[in-house]
């Protein structure tokens, strides 16, 4: 295994540096201290092929920017915050309306923005990348300092297990995420809409028209949403019928988990991911909009060329409903932990 770092950047005169790891099986990662962001996961496909199946940007400078989110951590909340209000201790705060006339992902200035400090530790086969910052009291209007720790492990046998922690010396909110948009054709040859999804969820939350939560569930039982076995993403993503699927242009929607597996597979390259975590529940994004940033194949980003696992506790939705799934107290632990394991499949 080699663990390499390198500058790649500056931002506000502190250096951006990717954190590479390479096993001689060929398995690579690599994230950003910028944003914890991750820019790389190359794995094989049948024939062992080496590509990635991430999607990312072709330069430093758009990585910069980030308009959506790629790779990235999310916090101190992730999703969208309806009418940017909370309440916390009988405290009305008001968050900055990033998203309309919500708040979405943290903010203006949310944890993708932030200088991580980076530290290893090598054990046997695996590498744990640390990934430390603070939130200060106030940042982005919400209460409390915040101590914040995300550690990537990584596993010479294609596994990613990410650990989220966090601490506040005050009652406050965190609900955080990774923002990575995954594809595993490889190197974004094909579209998403062409890989199968299996997520172990019953129901999803409804959304109003702004994508916040009202409070009520749906049944995904004869909807689009129903992926209780192996589907085509690309079959019921444009369904005209469905409100809810206009509503989200696609899917961007949260699936209340069963058990917290979550499995994708492309059956032409036979590449395929587990997803395991202990958070309520998964917003499922299948890219419905883009920026116009160029990607690392040279081309500007394409609709649904990557899709998005955001694995958390649900957004805060109309009356504040779901507040309390992302309160985190004076002397409680934020715990986190999201599992990636990434094989081929038999013909």
């Amino acid at each position: 295994m080699k663990y390499s770092k390198k500058v790649v950047g500056k931002i506000n005169d502190k250096d951006i540096i990717a954190h590479n790891v390479l096993y001689e099986n060929g398995f690579e990662f690599e994230i950003l201290n910028l944003g914890g962001i991750i820019t790389k996961i190359i794995t094989p496909d049948k024939d062992n092929n080496f590509e990635n199946i991430v999607v990312g940007y072709n330069s430093i400078d758009s990585y910069k920017l980030n308009p959506s989110y790629m790779g990235a951590i999310i916090g101190r909340t992730s999703g969208r915050i309806s009418e940017a209000i909370i309440k916390v201790e009988n405290k009305k705060y008001n968050l900055f309306k990033n998203y309309g006339e919500n708040q979405g992902h943290g903010g203006k200035c949310g944890f993708d923005k932030k200088i991580y400090e980076v530290d290893s530790i090598k054990e046997g086969n695996s590498i744990t990348l640390n990934l430390k910052a603070f939130s200060k009291d106030m940042e982005e209007n919400y209460p409390g300092n915040l101590d914040i720790k995300v550690s990537f492990n990584i596993r010479e046998n294609f596994n990613i297990k990410q650990t989220y922690k966090a601490d506040t010396d005050k009652t406050t909110l965190v609900n955080m995420t990774n923002h990575t948009y995954f594809n595993l054709s490889g190197n974004l040859k094909e579209p998403i809409t062409k890989q199968y999804m299996e997520v172990d969820s019953t129901y999803i939350l409804e959304l109003d028209k702004n994508c916040t939560p009202t409070g009520k569930y749906i049944n995904v039982d004869k909807t689009p949403f129903d992926f209780r076995v192996l589907k085509c993403i690309g079959e019921d993503i444009d369904d005209k019928k469905d409100v809810q699927i206009k509503i989200g242009c696609g899917y961007d929607h949260i699936f209340m988990l069963n058990k917290g597996n979550i499995h994708l597979e492309d059956k032409k390259s036979k590449r395929a991911m587990d997803i395991i975590t202990n958070q309520e529940c998964v917003v499922i994004y299948s890219m419905n909009f883009t920026d116009e940033l160029a990607l690392y194949n040279n081309k500007i980003m394409q609709r649904r060329y990557g899709i998005c696992f955001e694995t958390q506790s649900p957004p805060i939705g109309h009356n504040m409903c779901f507040l309390e799934n992302s309160i985190l107290s004076k002397g409680s632990a934020y715990n986190q932990v999201t599992e990636y394991k990434f094989y081929t499949i038999d013909d």
